[in-house]
């Protein structure tokens, strides 16, 4: 596995490639756990040569989040990296990708103002940014992202298909650990009773689906209630049935069963730490 520190050397090194390669990236934040390396898995899969950037992007961070405490662990990354076998790690520094001067952004319009981007405004301009200079310095005909953060995904969609790049980007199912929660970098920070109660998202999720096809005449209005009462006592931030790719808010009288591409979405806080996830209602949905 080659070590690229640089966008020139990146882009350097990736253009020497043959034509007929297939160069598919993986981008993330490090702090590698299970979820990573299936997309790694996923990205072999679609493409003969694999990127991985790891990149703490300050951009998609608020003032008042966590980015100097975001769990960095680079060389376990590395070594996790080699063992899967990816071809190129890419790994900037902050100067490298906004230095002195830097003053453009994306915006993205208003699927970034809902969700997770009404509680962290302007975190998916920042995302599309980041995205799109990876995409730019990499090359890659494909990219591989996690479904956890589905919203993010549908934004880095309609980045791609607005400004006409010519990359398929790829959705990989979230994985999660032995007791349904969500894979995240930020789980290392919930305590053995957080992690009990941080259970009850995944239970809340599913059962919230088994209901809805069960009980099919249940609102929305009454799904989301009864979530919200087993979610307590997580601080919920938003919880929400939204259909369709661009995930506008699903009606409160209206059923699941009448929706077409149904999703329920969660953001909640457990101590200091925030988590998320989102689950298909319609399994033909997943």
């Amino acid at each position: 596995m080659l070590v690229l520190e640089n966008p020139i050397d990146a882009q350097t090194e990736l253009s020497q490639l043959s034509q007929s390669e297939l160069i598919v990236l993986v981008p993330t934040m490090g702090c590698l756990h299970e979820g990573h390396l299936q997309l790694v898995e996923r990205a072999k899969q679609l493409g003969s040569r694999v990127v991985v950037s790891i990149f703490v992007n300050p951009l998609q961070f608020g003032p008042n989040e966590d980015f100097d405490r975001y769990p960095r662990t680079f060389h376990e990354d590395k070594t996790k990296l080699e063992t899967a076998g990816v071809d190129f790690l890419f790994h900037p520094t902050a100067a490298d990708l906004y230095p002195n001067g830097f003053s453009c952004s994306i915006e993205v319009g208003s699927l970034a103002n809902r969700l997770c981007g009404h509680f962290r405004p302007g975190h998916f301009n920042g995302v599309a940014t980041v995205c799109m200079k990876l995409f730019e310095i990499t090359r890659a005909q494909v990219a591989v992202f996690g479904e956890k953060d589905f919203q993010q995904l549908q934004v880095i969609r309609n980045v791609v298909r607005d400004f006409n790049l010519p990359l398929a980007i790829v959705g990989h199912p979230t994985v999660r650990d032995t007791d349904g929660l969500a894979l995240s970098s930020r789980n290392r920070f919930l305590s053995a009773q957080d992690r009990e109660i941080a259970k009850r998202i995944p239970q809340t999720l599913f059962s919230v689906r088994k209901q809805s096809l069960e009980n099919p005449d249940l609102t929305i209005s009454q799904l989301l209630s009864e979530a919200r009462a087993a979610l307590a006592p997580l601080e919920i931030q938003y919880l929400e049935i939204t259909d369709g790719p661009n995930m506008k808010t699903a009606l409160p009288t209206s059923q699941v069963r009448h929706l077409e591409v149904p999703r329920i979405f969660l953001a909640v806080k457990l101590g200091n730490t925030r988590l998320i996830d989102n689950i298909a209602l319609k399994e033909e949905a997943e």
